[in-house]
């Protein structure tokens, strides 16, 4: 259940044929994509979203299939190439061919539905379109084990609808069509579990299994003897792990600069050179990211100092003084191409690792880290480790947030005073009202009452070391200590402990079906996942594919509305709350009696918890990402200072 190749295979499909020269023209608004060959009679129109193409495919493979030419369909300053013209525009093509890769040529749709091929007929004037072919890729294949629909909600693309128990229409549909690309594109027709606690995973359970019937040629596949399990859980009984810092490559990049369909903005970093103000960041393409995005820190440390004496001791071996014969010319021209993009990584990475590095000791988040730890865990943050980091005028405010919602939901129940004293040492160290009362509203949404499971037990299968995800923590030190939920629900599947009765399967699936383990299980996380659970799926894959354990050869995928770091996290549930009702401003019913009012009346303020006004590094749900600057100065020290001057000083000779 490869992701990636999925969609890779989809691209080559569409721009193999025909045997001629093409250009890809790519709209970013309504997604839309057209190839144009040149010059012989025969077009193609592909609605291709442009990051599903900027993820599973490359430069190099569109031009081994003649594709010449990328470009906006809406750049103006694009030069007039006579010698070309669309199918819409000349009746001098005699044939087109139409690919809706995923779905409805007006609307998107996953499937092409017949009205959409009425009103592609009615504007077909010149009677052009000879084919019309479906490629279900309605979704952004981020790694080979981890999908995302890219719904990161706005105050235009809400989530969630009038209550925390409610979808937005449209974002149920976008779901619904995603979960079916990927079924399709995998040729998946699976039974269908969902968490009973969540109405929200039972609705987009119940209209995949609808859409599935309704589409029932489609899902005609050769049977298995287990089918699939699509599992539906869902953000809320797990608010934590989207809160933690990160400690891992790939996560640590989205927690603070943010990955934005595989590119990473590193415009506001200081000094950065003009090439890398914005980088690529994705397994496909990047090899040393591919075997070090899952790495620690510490571990990625160590690593980067090996690929920087590497490229050092290449770039001898490419300097003049190396040429001395007709064959080290040729040795020379043949290498050198690929040496020059071996600089441009190394180049990339060290830039990457230094920028962590330095926010790292700018917001102390090495201190911070620890206490979180420990609060997910219980492994030894106190009330007074909170209250430190509090008080500390160099936190930024937005950890100092985050570490009261983690306090809040460890001890809503047992410590609800302490609850109250640290909202109110918040407010008197830089956390503003309007923020504070998210507080409230994480409780109300996903607090204990409202969890399915107990997120913070002691007793779990986990917990006693008896797991067979035992392996999956990596390098085992004080800021790796956290599990996600997620590993629980999976150790209970894989075990056959999950409970029909806590994770109920949608009508259809048969009256044996909690008996069966299934070999192929994709888990879609309602209200988005992380790249910290992606870790524990990737891990646990391959835990599975090794054959050590008694669960060998089951395969696990991942896919969420979106993929969130504590910033996109946090931001959700804030624009969620103007349509719900006040009351999720209130304190809980068991709330200490010193619990401040928050429930302010806002008006028309727009609260925002990311970007330039904040005091941190923060990431909103805006496009683009943000980086607030204030503070920044000369002489800031790090990690890979050095380092990063050795290579740009060898770069440039």
């Amino acid at each position: 259940m490869d992701i990636v190749k999925a969609i890779e295979t989809y691209i080559t499909k569409m721009v193999s044929v025909p045997n001629a020269m093409k250009v890809l023209l790519l709209d970013t608004h309504t997604v839309r994509s057209t190839f144009l060959n040149i010059p012989i009679s025969l077009t193609r129109f592909l609605c291709v979203k442009t990051p599903i193409v900027s993820l599973a495919s490359t430069q190099s493979i569109l031009l081994s299939h003649q594709v010449y030419l990328t470009d906006r369909i809406d750049n103006q300053k694009r030069e007039r190439m006579a010698h070309m013209k669309r199918a819409a525009e000349s009746s001098t093509y005699n044939t087109a061919h139409v690919h809706a890769c995923h779905g409805d040529i007006t609307d998107f749709s996953n499937i092409l539905s017949k009205a959409a091929i009425e009103r592609l007929a009615d504007v077909d004037e010149y009677e052009v379109v000879r084919e019309v072919q479906e490629y279900f890729a309605d979704y952004a294949p981020i790694l080979p084990s981890l999908f995302s629909l890219n719904h990161i909600p706005t105050a235009a693309r809400p989530f969630y609808g009038s209550s925390p128990n409610s979808w937005d229409a449209q974002a149920l549909d976008q779901s619904v069509q995603g979960i079916i690309a990927v079924l399709l594109s995998l040729k998946k027709k699976p039974v269908i579990r969902y968490e009973k606690s969540s109405p929200m995973a039972k609705k987009l359970g119940v209209e995949v299994q609808h859409r599935i019937q309704q589409e029932s040629s489609l899902f005609d596949f050769r049977g298995t003897q287990v089918p699939p399990l699509l599992l539906i859980l869902d953000r809320r009984n797990d608010p934590v792990t989207p809160l933690l810092s990160q400690w891992t490559y790939q996560a640590m990049v989205h927690e603070l600069l943010g990955i934005q369909n595989g590119r990473v903005d590193l415009s506001l970093v200081p000094d950065i050179r003009p090439e890398l103000k914005e980088v690529t960041l994705t397994p496909s393409t990047d090899p040393f990211f591919l075997a070090h995005h899952l790495a620690t820190f510490g571990d990625l440390g160590t690593s980067l100092k090996s690929y920087v004496q590497s490229y050092q001791s290449r770039s001898l071996a490419q300097g003049p003084s190396s040429i001395n014969s007709i064959t080290d010319m040729k040795r020379f021209v043949e290498e050198y191409p690929e040496f020059r993009r071996l600089g441009g990584n190394v180049s990339k990475h060290v830039a990457l690792v230094g920028e962590l590095s330095r926010v790292v000791d700018r917001d102390r988040l090495l201190e911070i880290g620890e206490v979180e730890q420990g609060l997910a865990t219980g492994s030894g943050a106190d009330l007074k480790s909170v209250q430190t980091l509090i008080t500390n005028t160099a936190v930024p405010a937005w950890s100092k947030l985050r570490l009261v919602m983690l306090y809040a939901l460890r001890y809503q129940k047992t410590q609800a005073s302490s609850v109250a004293s640290l909202i109110n040492l918040a407010l008197e160290n830089g956390v503003q009202r309007e923020d504070a009362r998210l507080v409230y509203v994480i409780l109300n949404i996903a607090g204990s009452d409202q969890r399915q499971d107990d997120l913070f037990s002691a007793e779990s299968l986990l917990a006693k070391g008896r797991s067979a995800l035992k392996g999956l923590k990596g390098v085992e030190n004080v800021y790796m200590q956290h599990t996600p939920h997620l590993s629980q629900t999976l150790e209970n599947l894989l075990r056959g402990r999950l409970r029909d009765t806590s994770f109920p399967f949608i009508d259809g699936a048969g009256v044996n079906a909690g008996l069966q383990r299934p070999q192929d299980v994709i888990i879609f996380m309602v209200g988005g996942t992380t790249y910290e659970e992606a870790r524990t799926i990737a891990l646990l894959n391959q835990e599975l594919a090794s054959g050590g354990s008694y669960a060998a050869g089951t395969r696990m995928l991942l896919g969420g509305t979106c993929i969130h770091n504590s910033s996109t996290y946090v931001e959700m549930i804030r624009s969620a709350t103007t349509n719900w009702p006040s009351s999720v401003f209130e304190p809980p019913p068991e709330s200490a009696t010193n619990m401040p009012s928050l429930n302010l009346n806002l008006g028309g303020v727009n609260v925002s918890l990311g970007g330039r006004t904040g005091t941190g590094v923060y990431r909103t749900s805006g496009e683009g990402v943000s980086m607030q600057t204030d503070g920044i100065r000369d002489g800031v020290k790090n990690l890979f200072g050095k380092v990063k001057q050795g290579v740009d000083r060898i770069a440039s000779q």
